[in-house]
Protein backbone atom coordinates (compact mmCIF):
# COMPACT_ATOMS: atom_id res chain seq x y z
CA UNK A 1 0.00 0.00 0.00
CA UNK A 2 1.28 3.41 -0.99
CA UNK A 3 2.75 5.40 2.00
CA UNK A 4 0.72 8.23 1.10
CA UNK A 5 -2.76 6.16 1.20
CA UNK A 6 -1.49 4.56 5.18
CA UNK A 7 -0.59 7.96 6.60
CA UNK A 8 -3.91 9.60 6.25
CA UNK A 9 -5.60 6.67 7.71
CA UNK A 10 -3.16 5.68 10.59
CA UNK A 11 -3.76 9.34 11.64
CA UNK A 12 -7.69 9.12 11.35
CA UNK A 13 -7.22 5.41 13.43
CA UNK A 14 -4.90 7.34 15.94
CA UNK A 15 -7.82 10.39 15.99
CA UNK A 16 -10.52 7.88 17.21
CA UNK A 17 -8.51 5.65 19.67
CA UNK A 18 -7.96 8.87 21.27
CA UNK A 19 -11.76 10.00 20.87
CA UNK A 20 -12.80 6.75 22.52
CA UNK A 21 -10.20 7.14 25.51
CA UNK A 22 -11.34 10.43 26.44
CA UNK A 23 -15.04 8.89 26.26
CA UNK A 24 -13.87 6.06 28.01
CA UNK A 25 -12.45 8.53 31.45
CA UNK A 26 -15.52 10.71 31.54
CA UNK A 27 -17.25 8.51 33.98
CA UNK A 28 -13.70 8.77 36.14
CA UNK A 29 -13.28 12.33 35.54
CA UNK A 30 -16.96 12.53 36.98
CA UNK A 31 -16.26 10.93 40.07
CA UNK A 32 -13.44 12.54 40.88
CA UNK A 33 -15.14 15.97 40.29
CA UNK A 34 -18.27 15.10 42.18
CA UNK A 35 -15.69 13.80 45.00
CA UNK A 36 -14.23 17.23 44.76
CA UNK A 37 -17.04 19.44 44.98
CA UNK A 38 -18.67 17.76 48.08
CA UNK A 39 -15.05 18.05 49.61
CA UNK A 40 -15.01 21.84 49.03
CA UNK A 41 -18.34 22.00 50.00
CA UNK A 42 -18.30 20.40 53.15
CA UNK A 43 -14.79 21.61 53.85
CA UNK A 44 -16.08 24.41 56.47
CA UNK A 45 -17.35 21.75 58.86
CA UNK A 46 -14.71 19.65 58.20
CA UNK A 47 -11.97 22.22 58.94
CA UNK A 48 -14.61 23.53 62.14
CA UNK A 49 -15.38 20.56 64.30
CA UNK A 50 -12.84 17.89 65.21
CA UNK A 51 -13.12 14.61 63.51
CA UNK A 52 -13.76 12.59 66.76
CA UNK A 53 -16.91 15.09 67.48
CA UNK A 54 -17.93 15.03 63.95
CA UNK A 55 -17.78 11.14 62.82
CA UNK A 56 -18.42 10.10 66.81
CA UNK A 57 -20.36 12.19 67.67
CA UNK A 58 -24.18 11.21 68.63
CA UNK A 59 -25.68 14.68 68.76
CA UNK A 60 -27.98 16.39 65.59
CA UNK A 61 -28.77 19.90 67.17
CA UNK A 62 -27.99 22.01 64.31
CA UNK A 63 -30.09 25.12 65.87
CA UNK A 64 -27.15 24.80 68.45
CA UNK A 65 -24.38 24.22 66.27
CA UNK A 66 -24.09 20.54 67.02
CA UNK A 67 -23.28 17.59 64.22
CA UNK A 68 -22.88 14.32 65.00
CA UNK A 69 -22.72 11.77 61.89
CA UNK A 70 -22.52 8.53 63.89
CA UNK A 71 -26.41 7.92 64.73
CA UNK A 72 -26.49 8.26 60.73
CA UNK A 73 -23.69 6.20 59.88
CA UNK A 74 -25.05 3.32 62.10
CA UNK A 75 -28.60 3.40 61.11
CA UNK A 76 -27.46 3.36 56.87
CA UNK A 77 -25.19 0.10 58.34
CA UNK A 78 -28.01 -1.61 60.06
CA UNK A 79 -31.02 -1.26 57.76
CA UNK A 80 -28.61 -1.97 54.68
CA UNK A 81 -26.82 -5.03 57.33
CA UNK A 82 -31.02 -6.53 57.77
CA UNK A 83 -31.93 -6.34 54.42
CA UNK A 84 -28.70 -8.52 53.18
CA UNK A 85 -29.40 -10.76 55.73
CA UNK A 86 -33.04 -11.52 54.61
CA UNK A 87 -32.14 -10.83 50.48
CA UNK A 88 -28.90 -12.96 50.62
CA UNK A 89 -30.32 -16.77 50.88
CA UNK A 90 -33.51 -16.43 49.25
CA UNK A 91 -31.46 -14.85 45.96
CA UNK A 92 -29.00 -17.45 46.11
CA UNK A 93 -31.63 -20.84 45.87
CA UNK A 94 -33.44 -18.87 43.76
CA UNK A 95 -30.77 -18.37 41.37
CA UNK A 96 -29.57 -21.91 41.56
CA UNK A 97 -32.55 -23.42 41.03
CA UNK A 98 -33.14 -21.49 37.90
CA UNK A 99 -29.77 -22.19 36.50
CA UNK A 100 -30.09 -26.05 37.52
CA UNK A 101 -33.53 -27.21 38.18
CA UNK A 102 -35.45 -25.07 36.31
CA UNK A 103 -36.85 -25.67 32.79
CA UNK A 104 -36.07 -23.23 30.04
CA UNK A 105 -39.57 -22.06 29.66
CA UNK A 106 -39.28 -21.15 33.56
CA UNK A 107 -36.63 -19.35 32.93
CA UNK A 108 -37.98 -17.43 29.90
CA UNK A 109 -40.50 -16.68 32.42
CA UNK A 110 -39.03 -15.42 35.80
CA UNK A 111 -36.09 -13.40 33.70
CA UNK A 112 -38.88 -10.69 32.80
CA UNK A 113 -40.53 -10.53 36.11
CA UNK A 114 -37.11 -10.25 37.69
CA UNK A 115 -36.49 -7.01 35.55
CA UNK A 116 -39.82 -5.79 35.87
CA UNK A 117 -39.17 -5.74 39.99
CA UNK A 118 -36.18 -3.85 38.90
CA UNK A 119 -37.92 -0.91 37.64
CA UNK A 120 -40.20 -0.31 39.76
CA UNK A 121 -39.99 2.85 40.80
CA UNK A 122 -38.62 3.31 44.59
CA UNK A 123 -41.76 5.60 45.75
CA UNK A 124 -43.95 2.34 44.85
CA UNK A 125 -42.04 0.35 47.45
CA UNK A 126 -41.72 3.08 49.86
CA UNK A 127 -45.54 3.05 49.97
CA UNK A 128 -46.32 -0.75 50.27
CA UNK A 129 -43.83 -0.70 53.12
CA UNK A 130 -46.74 1.79 54.74
CA UNK A 131 -49.49 0.06 53.84
CA UNK A 132 -48.20 -3.48 54.32
CA UNK A 133 -44.69 -4.23 55.59
CA UNK A 134 -45.69 -1.22 58.69
CA UNK A 135 -48.44 -2.75 59.79
CA UNK A 136 -46.89 -6.16 59.58
CA UNK A 137 -43.95 -5.29 61.90
CA UNK A 138 -46.29 -3.25 64.44
CA UNK A 139 -47.87 -6.59 65.27
CA UNK A 140 -44.53 -8.47 65.57
CA UNK A 141 -43.26 -5.34 68.03
CA UNK A 142 -42.11 -5.91 71.48
CA UNK A 143 -43.90 -3.54 72.65
CA UNK A 144 -47.16 -5.86 71.57
CA UNK A 145 -45.52 -9.12 72.03
CA UNK A 146 -43.61 -9.36 74.88
CA UNK A 147 -41.76 -12.79 74.12
CA UNK A 148 -39.43 -11.17 71.61
CA UNK A 149 -38.33 -8.86 74.23
CA UNK A 150 -35.95 -11.53 75.69
CA UNK A 151 -33.90 -11.85 72.42
CA UNK A 152 -30.64 -10.12 71.53
CA UNK A 153 -31.47 -7.06 69.31
CA UNK A 154 -35.33 -7.32 69.50
CA UNK A 155 -36.39 -5.45 72.55
CA UNK A 156 -37.38 -1.98 71.41
CA UNK A 157 -39.57 0.58 73.61
CA UNK A 158 -40.93 1.89 69.97
CA UNK A 159 -44.59 1.39 69.66
CA UNK A 160 -44.78 2.06 66.00
CA UNK A 161 -43.97 0.02 62.67
CA UNK A 162 -41.84 2.21 61.31
CA UNK A 163 -38.38 0.69 62.23
CA UNK A 164 -35.17 -0.44 60.69
CA UNK A 165 -36.76 -4.18 60.23
CA UNK A 166 -39.17 -2.20 58.03
CA UNK A 167 -36.90 -0.64 55.91
CA UNK A 168 -34.58 -3.62 55.70
CA UNK A 169 -38.03 -5.90 54.49
CA UNK A 170 -38.26 -3.11 51.48
CA UNK A 171 -35.01 -2.92 51.10
CA UNK A 172 -34.37 -6.80 51.06
CA UNK A 173 -37.15 -6.67 48.05
CA UNK A 174 -35.76 -3.94 46.02
CA UNK A 175 -32.18 -5.62 45.95
CA UNK A 176 -33.58 -9.02 44.86
CA UNK A 177 -33.45 -8.70 40.82
CA UNK A 178 -29.76 -7.19 40.89
CA UNK A 179 -28.34 -10.30 43.41
CA UNK A 180 -30.26 -12.82 41.73
CA UNK A 181 -29.49 -11.47 38.48
CA UNK A 182 -25.49 -12.07 38.69
CA UNK A 183 -25.79 -14.71 40.76
CA UNK A 184 -27.53 -16.32 37.76
CA UNK A 185 -25.20 -15.18 34.98
CA UNK A 186 -22.36 -15.93 37.46
CA UNK A 187 -23.30 -19.94 38.13
CA UNK A 188 -24.50 -20.34 34.15
CA UNK A 189 -20.42 -18.98 33.37
CA UNK A 190 -19.20 -21.96 35.66
CA UNK A 191 -18.19 -24.61 32.38
CA UNK A 192 -20.65 -27.26 31.66
CA UNK A 193 -17.51 -29.59 31.99
CA UNK A 194 -17.14 -29.37 35.88
CA UNK A 195 -20.94 -30.36 36.25
CA UNK A 196 -20.25 -33.50 34.28
CA UNK A 197 -16.98 -34.72 35.48
CA UNK A 198 -18.87 -34.54 39.18
CA UNK A 199 -22.13 -36.10 37.58
CA UNK A 200 -19.55 -39.12 35.87
CA UNK A 201 -17.63 -39.80 39.17
CA UNK A 202 -21.56 -40.64 41.09
CA UNK A 203 -22.08 -37.05 42.79
CA UNK A 204 -25.55 -36.43 42.77
CA UNK A 205 -27.14 -33.26 41.56
CA UNK A 206 -27.05 -31.71 44.44
CA UNK A 207 -23.60 -32.69 45.60
CA UNK A 208 -22.85 -31.36 42.54
CA UNK A 209 -23.79 -27.94 43.15
CA UNK A 210 -22.61 -27.86 46.48
CA UNK A 211 -19.06 -29.77 46.15
CA UNK A 212 -18.37 -28.55 42.53
CA UNK A 213 -20.49 -25.53 41.18
CA UNK A 214 -20.43 -23.05 43.87
CA UNK A 215 -16.92 -23.16 45.04
CA UNK A 216 -15.95 -21.86 41.30
CA UNK A 217 -18.88 -19.63 41.50
CA UNK A 218 -18.08 -18.06 45.12
CA UNK A 219 -16.07 -14.69 43.78
CA UNK A 220 -19.34 -13.60 41.78
CA UNK A 221 -21.28 -14.34 43.88
CA UNK A 222 -20.05 -12.64 46.71
CA UNK A 223 -19.73 -9.50 44.02
CA UNK A 224 -23.12 -9.86 43.72
CA UNK A 225 -24.14 -9.27 47.17
CA UNK A 226 -21.68 -6.39 47.32
CA UNK A 227 -23.21 -4.81 44.30
CA UNK A 228 -26.66 -5.41 45.96
CA UNK A 229 -25.30 -3.93 49.23
CA UNK A 230 -24.35 -0.95 47.45
CA UNK A 231 -27.82 -0.80 45.95
CA UNK A 232 -29.15 -0.51 49.71
CA UNK A 233 -27.09 1.80 50.91
CA UNK A 234 -27.98 3.98 48.60
CA UNK A 235 -31.27 3.53 48.72
CA UNK A 236 -33.38 6.95 50.20
CA UNK A 237 -37.28 7.55 49.04
CA UNK A 238 -38.17 3.99 50.50
CA UNK A 239 -36.39 3.87 53.30
CA UNK A 240 -37.34 7.29 54.03
CA UNK A 241 -40.70 6.35 53.89
CA UNK A 242 -40.69 3.32 56.71
CA UNK A 243 -37.83 3.89 58.73
CA UNK A 244 -39.34 6.15 61.33
CA UNK A 245 -36.04 9.40 60.43
CA UNK A 246 -35.34 9.70 64.78
CA UNK A 247 -32.06 10.40 64.87
CA UNK A 248 -30.10 8.34 67.64
CA UNK A 249 -28.62 5.02 67.54
CA UNK A 250 -30.79 1.86 67.39
CA UNK A 251 -30.35 -0.79 69.50
CA UNK A 252 -32.80 -3.36 68.31
CA UNK A 253 -34.52 -4.11 64.66
CA UNK A 254 -37.93 -2.56 65.81
CA UNK A 255 -36.14 0.73 66.74
CA UNK A 256 -36.45 3.84 64.28
CA UNK A 257 -33.45 4.84 62.54
CA UNK A 258 -32.35 8.21 60.09
CA UNK A 259 -29.73 6.49 57.41
CA UNK A 260 -27.38 9.09 55.69
CA UNK A 261 -29.67 9.57 52.58
CA UNK A 262 -32.57 9.78 54.43
CA UNK A 263 -31.09 13.16 55.93
CA UNK A 264 -30.19 14.56 53.28
CA UNK A 265 -32.99 14.29 51.56
CA UNK A 266 -35.01 15.75 54.05
CA UNK A 267 -33.04 18.66 55.00
CA UNK A 268 -31.04 20.16 51.99
CA UNK A 269 -32.50 23.00 50.88
CA UNK A 270 -34.29 24.28 54.20
CA UNK A 271 -32.53 26.02 57.37
CA UNK A 272 -29.91 27.01 55.13
CA UNK A 273 -29.36 30.22 57.26
CA UNK A 274 -27.85 28.38 60.16
CA UNK A 275 -24.32 28.28 60.29
CA UNK A 276 -22.55 24.91 58.97
CA UNK A 277 -25.66 22.83 58.14
CA UNK A 278 -25.02 22.89 54.34
CA UNK A 279 -21.48 21.87 55.05
CA UNK A 280 -22.93 19.36 57.41
CA UNK A 281 -25.48 17.98 54.80
CA UNK A 282 -22.88 17.82 51.90
CA UNK A 283 -20.71 16.20 54.30
CA UNK A 284 -22.91 13.50 54.94
CA UNK A 285 -23.26 13.07 50.80
CA UNK A 286 -19.34 13.16 50.60
CA UNK A 287 -19.91 10.02 53.74
CA UNK A 288 -22.43 8.06 52.12
CA UNK A 289 -20.21 8.52 48.14
CA UNK A 290 -16.93 6.98 50.40
CA UNK A 291 -18.90 3.87 51.15
CA UNK A 292 -21.08 3.38 48.31
CA UNK A 293 -17.59 3.99 46.35
CA UNK A 294 -15.71 1.19 48.56
CA UNK A 295 -18.33 -1.20 48.59
CA UNK A 296 -18.25 -0.87 44.05
CA UNK A 297 -14.47 -1.46 44.32
CA UNK A 298 -14.48 -3.91 46.74
CA UNK A 299 -17.54 -5.58 44.84
CA UNK A 300 -15.20 -4.81 41.30
CA UNK A 301 -11.78 -6.67 42.34
CA UNK A 302 -13.93 -9.58 43.35
CA UNK A 303 -15.36 -10.09 40.24
CA UNK A 304 -12.33 -9.50 38.17
CA UNK A 305 -10.71 -12.51 40.04
CA UNK A 306 -13.61 -14.66 39.85
CA UNK A 307 -13.17 -13.85 35.40
CA UNK A 308 -9.67 -14.28 35.65
CA UNK A 309 -9.95 -17.86 37.43
CA UNK A 310 -12.50 -18.63 35.19
CA UNK A 311 -9.95 -17.85 32.13
CA UNK A 312 -6.86 -20.24 33.64
CA UNK A 313 -9.43 -22.98 33.72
Amino acid sequence: MNSWLWKPRRLLSHSFGAVFFLISTLPLLLLILLGAALLVRSWPILYTIPFRELFLGTTWLPNEGKFGYLPFIVGTIWVTGVAMILSIPPCILTAIYLVEYARPGLQALMKPLLDLLAAIPSVVYGVWGMVAIVPMVQVLNPAANRWLGALPFFSSENPTGYSILAGGIVLAVMVTPFVIAVTYEVLTAVPMGIREASLAVGATKWQTIKYAVMPQALPGIVAGVVLGASRALGETMAVMMVVGNIPKIPGSIFDPAYPLPALIANNYGEMMSIPLYDAALLGAALVLLLIVLFFNILSTLTLRRFLAGKKRV
